[in-house]
């Protein structure tokens, strides 16, 4: 971790160790100067890698090696010989709990130590804290957008700029109030909850119901498997009767990627709409596949939008929902969750809520996880001006040595740190 640094570090590093000073006591704070997003606050995050960087700050035989060869030739041999021994075991940080609301211009993170390491540690610290305290903030605008009864899912792995984007979006969006993602491996270092179904691809590659295969399945209490495209084929019927759409309109290739999708996961069945027509085709073909599971048992746990308007797509069809549920006698259905994706924005939450929707859950990508509205949070680490600052407000979730965990955060719709 130590060389995740700028060069200029390690030249300061040298100018204060060849002056006597490096042990010199010294303070640095981290704050930034102008809130995002136009706004009044942000989450202060990131804290927790921090720490870890000063558990992990070592300079190992091979960094010792890299630096003799990019600093100047006259730097000294002995300054490699101390830099092999450098650890942080000096240095204190305190900060805020993970998660906390900071503000502008007041240090949510301060470092004190031996001059030499506080200085090494800026760029370091810097790095971990500033993109996840804005990733964080935009996740907690979204949510505050949304409310607190809508379910947010981040989705935005393919747009993140590189893995370690993708990885520092999902774990900052789920501390800044989301409930899922789409990033398994995020799922799987920090246990944040993962969700995902079909895309356009899967019902895509069905051209035929003949594709189906297998075509059976049993019923959940049990009995002679059925076979579910010739019953979904039957509901298909009903439902075209009912909403007065011609049956030969639903796509027979969307039908089979549905069924086919519905026996391999029939506890879990949710259909993704707007492939081809959403009125005429998705919808029919996700109710007669829902109504032929419901007939075996089976419960279906929602439908999905990606194109269109969608605040005006889910309030139809939830109303398709309901006559589906009160003409069939089947009282869940009026209940199935509907989700909605598609560029996603603080906007879009804001028209979802104008123009009022029928919308459960919402996934979120591009515009969370790259902060469009603003790329960085601009964050510094200076030392105190003037007189030290007392630490009143600046809560010791961290130190060193000791190393205590960090604090839940204060902030209601914030988590904190999933599996460090």
């Amino acid at each position: 971790m130590a060389p995740l640094t700028d060069l200029y570090q390690l030249t300061m590093a040298y100018g204060h160790w060849r002056a006597g000073r490096h042990r010199a006591p010294a303070a640095a704070e981290l704050f930034f100067r102008r809130g995002p997003f136009r706004g009044s606050f942000a989450l202060g995050a990131g804290l927790a890698e921090g720490l870890r960087c000063l558990r992990a700050f070592r300079f190992s035989a091979a960094d010792v090696a890299y630096l003799r060869s990019v600093l100047p030739s006259t730097t000294e041999d002995a300054f490699f010989d101390y830099l092999a021994t450098l650890d942080a075991s000096e240095v204190t940080l305190s900060a805020v709990p993970e998660g906390s609301v900071v503000f502008a211009r007041v240090p949510f993170l301060q470092v004190k130590g031996p001059l030499l390491v506080v200085q090494l540690l800026e760029t370091t610290l810097l790095c971990l804290v500033s993109y996840a305290s804005l990733v964080a903030t935009n996740a907690t605008r979204f949510r505050l957008l949304a409310g607190p009864d809508m379910k947010l899912m981040e989705m935005g792995l393919r747009r993140a700029q590189g893995p370690d984007g993708a990885l520092s979006a999902s774990k900052y969006s789920y501390i800044g109030g989301f409930d899922y993602t789409s990033n398994v491996l995020a799922g799987k270092l920090y246990g944040i909850p993962v969700r995902g179904t079909i895309a356009h691809s899967f019902i895509m590659s069905f051209t035929s119901l003949e594709e189906v295969q297998p075509r059976e399945l049993p019923p959940l209490a049990g009995g002679e498997p059925v076979d579910l495209v010739a019953l979904a084929e039957l509901w298909l019927g009903q439902v075209c009767e009912l909403l007065q759409t011609p049956p030969e309109k639903a796509n027979r290739g969307e039908l089979a990627a549905f069924v086919s999708y519905a026996i391999t996961f029939p506890r879990d069945f949710q259909g993704l709409l707007d492939t081809y027509c959403v009125r005429r085709s998705g919808l029919p073909n996700f109710c007669a596949v829902a109504l032929a599971l419901h007939q075996l048992g089976y419960q279906a746990i929602g439908v999905r939008l990606d194109s269109g308007d969608l605040a005006q797509q889910s309030k139809e069809i939830r109303q398709v929902l309901r006559a589906c549920g009160a003409h069939f006698q089947v009282p869940w259905f009026e209940t199935i969750l509907i989700a909605v994706s598609n560029d996603i924005s603080e906007q879009s939450l804001e028209e979802f809520s104008r123009e009022g929707s029928e919308i459960d859950m919402i996934g979120v990508g591009t515009n969370l996880v790259t902060c469009p509205l603003q790329p960085s949070l601009g964050c510094v680490y200076k030392p105190p001006l003037g007189i030290e600052r007392p630490q009143e407000g600046l809560p010791r979730a961290f130190s060193s040595p000791g190393w205590t965990t960090p604090a839940l955060s204060a902030f209601p719709h914030s988590r904190g740190v999933p599996a460090l």
